[in-house]
């Protein structure tokens, strides 16, 4: 079984060295990203819940606080912020603090575009 919450931040970026000279992403723009973290998991069988997602919102204040308003290419880790490279800075945020953390999903709904990320990439690095 699954849970999810869902939040959103607004951020500046610009896509350096990706496409050519005078691509629209080049420059600097904004977007609104929304990002829904879900959890997996057997229910407890005593309270019938995966997990308290009071506890999703709390590492989510967390990442908030360095997203939000931001300009991303300036975040350790985010010097080329696409939506691939956002979902895995959001795992690593993630993964220590959220048990059955299954699947961080980054969205720019107004485009049209996202990217769903299950920590694969962060499995083959540990087995490395």
């Amino acid at each position: 079984m699954r849970i999810f919450n869902e939040f959103t931040f607004e951020a500046a970026h610009h896509l350096p060295h990706i496409f050519p000279d005078g691509h629209i992403n080049t420059r600097l723009h904004g977007h609104s990203f929304r990002v829904r973290v879900t959890l997996e998991g057997k229910p407890d069988a005593r309270t019938g819940l995966i997990s308290d997602l009071g506890s999703v919102k709390s590492a989510f204040d967390s990442a908030h606080e360095q997203l939000d308003h931001r300009y991303l290419n300036e975040i350790e880790g985010l010097e080329t912020p696409t939506l691939e490279n956002i979902a895995v800075w959001l795992w690593r945020h993630f993964a220590l603090s959220l048990p059955g953390l299954a699947e961080v999903g980054v969205y720019r709904d107004t485009c049209g575009e996202g990217c769903e990320y299950q920590g694969e990439f962060e499995m083959e690095r540990k087995a490395a």
